[in-house]
């Protein structure tokens, strides 16, 4: 007999995916034995400015390309058929509809799960999945009062900014991007 299935979401902005998502994913993964990890990629961020990001097509696609090679990495589009600000409650009711009995999580750093307090309707996401945060040395610990499963993952210092900074200046982020996100930013122009 087979236990339920564990589904992991990682929802983010993605502008663009870098190895640091990855490797994040990669060890929710394996510390939750989950079947499988969603990378929810988000179309209109509330916190982000309106055209102030790359579009979702082409964040779908770097991500798309940066998970092809793992069996267990899925992209996921959900989000971005919504026409309105893209909230973490709406995605985790839609993926509880779509996954029915199986047991959800959600995949955070700990500077979200730090204010997760902050999130629109952050009890109904408690309530319908686990909130598992990325914990390294100096994050600090998450709200006591909330049930956050922390787990560590690899420390890496690289952020989407950063990475859109770089290239803007002409510097190289190769191997801070998959090689297929690298080939595909180089072909497309993107962040000059």
């Amino acid at each position: 007999m087979q236990g339920i299935k564990r589904t992991g979401i990682m929802g983010g902005t993605f502008d663009p995916v870098h190895v640091a998502h990855l490797a994040l994913a990669e060890a929710a993964r394996e510390r939750f034995g989950l079947d499988r990890v969603l990378f929810v990629v988000s179309a209109f961020p509330p916190h982000k400015p309106a055209g102030g990001i790359t579009p979702a097509e082409a964040r779908y696609e770097m991500v798309r390309l940066a998970v092809e090679s793992n069996p267990y990495f899925q992209p996921c589009d959900l989000e971005m058929k919504r026409n309105t600000p893209s909230y973490t409650v709406d995605t985790v009711r839609e993926l509880g509809e779509l996954f029915p009995g199986e047991e959800l999580y959600l995949i955070l750093g700990m500077d979200e799960a730090q204010n997760f307090r902050k999130w629109r309707e952050y009890e109904t996401i408690l309530k319908k999945c686990r909130v598992a945060a990325a914990w390294r040395p100096g994050s600090g610990e998450p709200d006591p009062e909330l049930p956050v499963i922390c787990f560590h993952a690899p420390e890496m210092n690289i952020s989407s900014s950063d990475i859109r900074k770089r290239i803007a200046a002409g510097r190289s982020v190769r191997y801070l991007v998959p090689e297929a996100v690298y080939d595909y930013i180089t072909e497309k122009g993107l962040y000059l």
